[in-house]
């Protein structure tokens, strides 16, 4: 792994850990969008998670790496981003609790 991909890959990891982070005391959409300040901060860091993932990985390492759903990360950061027909919140949500945990684990084996 170059250590440029490496760089990103623990940028992506912190992303993940602080939106956990701060969804670890919800226990549903309505616990989520309760605080404004935290959706808004879980968003932001969904989109740098799609955005280091598009622009900063080298397309070598992302073929290396098929298991990790690349497509769907640049893919929820242009609905973010471009706020196509509005956010989805429970995507927003079903993405941070069924997804992310799952990629915090199998990111964990590449650092």
């Amino acid at each position: 792994m170059e250590a440029k991909d490496r760089q990103v890959l623990e940028k992506i990891h912190a992303h993940i850990c602080s939106v956990l982070k701060y969804c670890s005391s919800c226990t549903d959409l309505e616990d989520f969008q309760a605080d404004s300040m935290r959706v808004e901060a879980c968003v932001f860091n969904l989109m740098q998670i799609g955005e280091l993932a598009k622009m900063s990985l080298s397309d070598e390492f992302k073929l290396e790496l098929k298991t990790i759903p690349w497509k769907q990360l640049y893919g929820m950061r242009n609905r973010i981003v471009h706020g196509y027909s509005g956010v989805n919140m429970q995507i927003v949500w079903d993405t941070i609790k069924e997804d992310l945990p799952a990629l915090e684990e199998e990111l964990k084996t590449y650092l």
